[in-house]
């Protein structure tokens, strides 16, 4: 008897191993399975959640802004690439292909979940630092216009400034998230993200990107007040850099008189006013209604890179007053929802990004547009989705792919 007891209690413990291991791994399965019922789960809940009206208005603006510009960069450009030699479809070709490649850009803004964007947005500034720095390198960088702000590769010149408004975006965003309760703090809070805000209009400036200089400066200044930092650290920053700003300028003649021009544009209109003066005379031709897609007269020559940054008179050219209203209005739309959505959210992260793209669209659009009228200075900004540029309507449709993102998760 004592013997059976014994050879059972060997057999049991024998069987002990597997039976636990088997016991595991119904446990492991049982367990996957219910991670992949909640995943499932969720993908369904986001997929099938009604989407708020601001996801919806972004989404179509966005299109209609990409479609419009790429009808006027064909109409604004066919002449002058014909007098280059090349086909009349060729400015319009590569901005189609930036328009793919943006679609992509904004697809995977908009399916990225927040949450792994805040895991690499600390690491974006050293990539964008980086890519900008690359402009300086012989045989990489190279000049357009009288600033060396491009990178070339094969055969497209990329312009990392445009990327770096959106990265000190999501980069701010995160920090000051992160350190909200700590946002008085200079040392915690402020001072790294105005160092990689300082550095970056460094570079700009620098390269003689003066536009660029500007925009991310006022990014970063806009970040920190919509984070509610202290007005005073902000303003002793904007000094500082006005300052230093103005002292790069004025050592240089020829910059200063360009950026002063629009002081007195009769004046200097067949000097440094020359483009903004001939604009003028473009919306000026255009009257009530336009003289009709493809036929102004300013892409003849008058209007210089009248597919870039002067597109805008263009518009008014072709298009009329009530064109330009059109194209405001759908500028308006998209930069009020866009704060609406920050409104909206729930997450400090979330709002920070929507409102500071926000603000980052006003910016570009504003200083555009006033340089083209002879309002601002003309600082070689382009019209967001519109101008001729990849780098610029590649990132502003990643920019609005994260709208649509944090729009369509609010909580």
């Amino acid at each position: 008897m004592t013997v059976a007891i014994q050879t059972r209690r060997r057999a049991t413990n024998r069987r002990s191993p597997i039976a636990e291991r088997r016991r595991q791994a119904l446990e492991q399965a049982r367990g996957s399975r219910n991670k992949s019922t909640r995943r499932s789960r969720y993908v369904e809940r986001v997929s099938k959640d009604p989407k708020p009206l601001g996801f919806y208005v972004i989404a179509v603006v966005t299109l209609t802004l990409v479609l419009f510009g790429l009808v006027m960069v064909l109409s604004s450009s066919s002449i002058v690439s014909f007098h280059r030699g090349r086909s009349p479809w060729f400015f319009f070709s590569k901005q189609a292909i930036y328009a793919v490649v943006g679609a992509v850009a904004l697809f995977m803004a908009y399916r990225m979940p927040l949450d792994k964007l805040r895991l690499i947005a600390r690491t974006l500034p050293f990539f964008g630092l980086g890519f900008m720095a690359m402009s300086f390198l012989p045989g990489i960088g190279t000049s357009v216009n009288g600033a060396r702000a491009w990178v070339h590769i094969g055969d497209y010149n990329i312009q990392p400034a445009e990327f770096m408004k959106l990265i000190l975006i999501v980069y701010g965003a995160d920090l000051l998230a992160r350190r909200e309760k700590n946002i008085h703090d200079f040392t915690q809070a402020l001072r790294p993200y105005l160092t990689v805000v300082a550095i970056a209009a460094g570079i700009a400036i620098v390269q003689s990107d003066i536009g660029s200089c500007v925009v991310l400066s006022l990014i970063g200044v806009s970040m920190l007040f919509l984070a509610g930092a202290p007005l005073k650290p902000m303003f002793l920053a904007a000094i500082g850099a006005g300052c230093l700003g103005a002292l790069y300028v004025a050592q240089d003649p020829d910059k200063l008189s360009r950026i002063t021009s629009f002081l007195d544009i009769h004046g200097t209109r067949e000097t440094d006013g020359y483009q903004v003066y001939q604009a003028l005379i473009s919306l000026s031709n255009g009257g009530l209604t336009g003289t009709g897609i493809g036929a102004g007269t300013g892409k003849w020559g008058y209007v210089p890179i009248a597919h870039s940054d002067f597109i805008f008179s263009i518009v008014g050219e072709e298009m009329g007053l009530l064109g330009v209203l059109g194209l405001m209005t759908l500028f308006a739309f998209l930069i009020y929802f866009a704060f609406q959505v920050a409104l909206s959210c729930r997450h400090r992260f979330g709002f920070l990004v929507a409102a500071g793209i926000g603000c980052w669209m006003t910016l570009q659009v504003s200083i555009n547009i006033g340089g083209v009228i002879g309002i601002m200075p003309v600082t070689g900004l382009t019209l967001p989705f519109i101008s001729f540029g990849g780098s610029s309507l590649i990132a502003s449709m990643a920019g609005a792919g994260l709208l649509m993102n944090v729009a369509r998760r609010p909580r």
